[in-house]
């Protein structure tokens, strides 16, 4: 069968075949189970099997809200092999925010029509609300309550919708992003094509990114499953605890790929003690993706200067670009180079959108070249493709870009220019390479020229008392002014007293005039968790600048283990309420 007709049904049985690799999981005791490709295969058919005795049909949404874990993976195969779309959402990770969270579950399960929702059982207790709310036909239900044998796997065309995922929402809510059996499998082909056969890379991976965001599992669980080649899943609150696990389970294992945004690799930086790496060797780590966010320059060089005694080759950190609407990845850089970045005028760039490269500038880092299958263009507002350094919307299409957004025909329209996916994001081509300048949305206006909010929010980590990467700059013109202000939104370490926040305020204001001349208008300094974020942790700039202007930018409620036992309850009562319903009716 050609590699364009196949779907995830066909990988995951031609992975079954191979008994010495498989999906490997650490605990938190950084203990090591492999799960071989047989074992998925069984594990998916009797997941299967549940639903379909439970009543779930091909094209049924099964919303899938787990930790990573085998139940994750159990869940989704076995509702691929079902033929219904599995849609991972993500587990409340943030507690303290937990009224929101149930909130934004509602209006995603609504969105897709889910018919079922499975959910790791201390996770259900606390989706009560949601699920509740939203009504899913079939109930909020545990791998446990799926009885039966294996069922029989439904066998779709490579053009069959496969799954649905959800966008990050950094600027507006999640939209639910629908992907065929053939572009999962076209971004899978991309990707492998990318990968240079003399760089030594073996298709043995590491990835401590959560499952339900596209990079674990499309660009890891789903690309290993492809070759098949091992992968060592970590559970995302153990490396951001313990961070060091990440690196010694690269030793351990010899793996030659992996994957994190940018936070990871500062977080590795900062985090990590010599005492906690002593003896690794991280020489077979051929390929050190980054992407999900801003790469930001400094802190690609501090970690290759931290680590490279430890046998990390420079040319291993690789930014990449991509979106949710492309299935997972757009560009690549070269894999036989370090990172590449370059300095460009300032004044250009804020006032004419144009990069030229000066010794002293902007500094911003190439996302290199298109995967293979896939094609990018910078045009301007009337869709005229723009001259190589010219600043435009990043447009991009290709066999892995998603038929549409599930059930939402207008945002499918508007989303799309002549056939090209509009990414939402600004960039320009140099020297025939792609470099973001942030995204259209979050743009800085001041006094008529645009910057990056990113370079100040770079400049804002750089003083001490702020937490990294817990800071938004905005940019909005008040009632009555001439101009638009620049506001800075930071979040205090939680070591800083409240007193020492007007300090920590004329710190920031001094630190981004140094480093990018800009002047700021207002600071406020916030405690740790104020400011809103994506599933995937992402800030997001226009919603914390709503909620700042409304008044509504408020500190966290803290989860105390009495309000946390009483949401539990009041959870598994609306869930069992829910099910005994649908029983009823049944």
């Amino acid at each position: 069968m050609p590699t364009e007709d196949l779907t995830l049904v066909d990988m995951l049985e031609r992975a079954s075949h191979n008994p010495e690799t498989g999906l490997r999981m650490i605990d938190r005791y950084e203990d090591a189970e492999l799960f071989a490709y047989p074992d998925v295969w069984r594990r998916a058919l009797g997941v299967c099997g549940g639903l379909q005795d439970l009543g779930v049909e091909p094209g049924d949404r099964v919303a899938l809200v787990y930790p990573t874990s085998m139940e994750f993976v159990d869940a989704f195969f076995g509702t691929i092999l079902a033929g219904a779309l599995p849609v991972p959402l993500y587990p409340p990770v943030r507690l303290h925010r937990l009224e929101e969270y149930q909130a934004r579950t509602i209006r995603m399960l609504r969105a897709v029509e889910a018919v079922l929702v499975l959910a790791e059982s201390r996770v259900r207790r606390v989706l009560g609300p949601a699920v509740a709310a939203a009504e899913p036909p079939l109930g909020c239900r545990v791998l446990g309550d799926l009885f039966g044998g294996p069922g029989e796997p439904i066998r779709p065309s490579a053009d069959t919708l496969a799954m649905v995922q959800f966008s990050s929402g950094t600027t507006v809510d999640p939209k639910p992003v629908a992907l065929s059996h053939r572009a999962v499998l076209a971004q899978i082909d991309g990707l492998n094509a990318h990968w240079p056969i003399d760089t030594g890379i073996d298709h043995s991976g590491v990835s401590w990114v959560p499952l339900y965001h596209d990079m674990g599992l499309i660009g890891c669980v789903i690309a290993a499953v492809a070759v098949p080649g091992t992968m060592t899943l970590i559970p995302p609150e153990l490396f951001l605890a313990r961070p060091a696990v990440w690196l010694r389970t690269l030793s351990a294992t010899g793996a030659t790929i992996s994957v994190a945004p940018n936070f990871g690799y500062g977080l590795c930086v900062d985090k990590i003690k010599d005492e906690q790496i002593e003896g690794i060797d991280l020489s077979r780590w051929r390929v050190a993706l980054c992407g999900a966010e801003p790469v930001v320059p400094r802190v690609m060089r501090r970690f290759i200067d931290r680590f490279t005694p430890y046998g990390l080759r420079p040319e291993a950190l690789t930014p990449v670009y991509g979106m949710s609407e492309a299935t997972l990845g757009v560009t690549f850089s070269d894999l036989r180079r370090p990172f590449v970045s370059r300095c460009f005028d300032r004044e250009l760039l804020s006032r004419d959108g144009r990069a030229v490269e000066a010794v002293d500038g902007v500094e911003l880092v190439s996302v290199g070249r298109p995967i293979a299958g896939a094609e990018v263009r910078v045009v301007d507002g009337d869709a005229v493709e723009l001259n190589e350094g010219l600043v435009g919307d990043v447009l991009a299409r290709g066999p892995s870009i998603m038929d549409g957004y599930f059930n939402r025909p207008e945002a499918t329209r508007e989303a799309f220019r002549d056939g090209w996916l509009d990414t939402g994001d600004l960039g320009f081509i140099h020297t025939g390479e792609l470099f973001l300048t942030g995204r259209k949305k979050d743009v800085l206006i001041l006094r008529g020229r645009c910057h990056s909010p990113t370079e100040v929010e770079a400049a804002v980590d750089e003083v001490a008392g702020v937490r990294t990467g817990c800071s938004v700059a905005v940019s909005w013109l008040p009632d009555g002014e001439d101009g638009e202000v620049l506001l800075l939104l930071v979040e205090a370490h939680r070591t800083v007293k409240h007193d020492d926040f007007a300090a920590l305020a004329e710190a920031c204001r001094r630190e981004v005039r140094s480093a990018t001349g800009l002047a700021v208008d207002g600071v406020e300094v916030l405690v740790p968790g104020t400011l809103p974020r994506t599933s995937s942790g992402k800030l997001r700039r226009q919603e914390s600048l709503r909620l700042y202007l409304a008044d509504e930018l408020d500190a966290p409620r803290p989860m105390t283990p009495w309000r946390l036992a009483g949401a539990a309850v009041r959870g598994s009562l609306e869930v069992a309420r829910l099910n005994r319903k649908i029983r009823g009716r049944g």
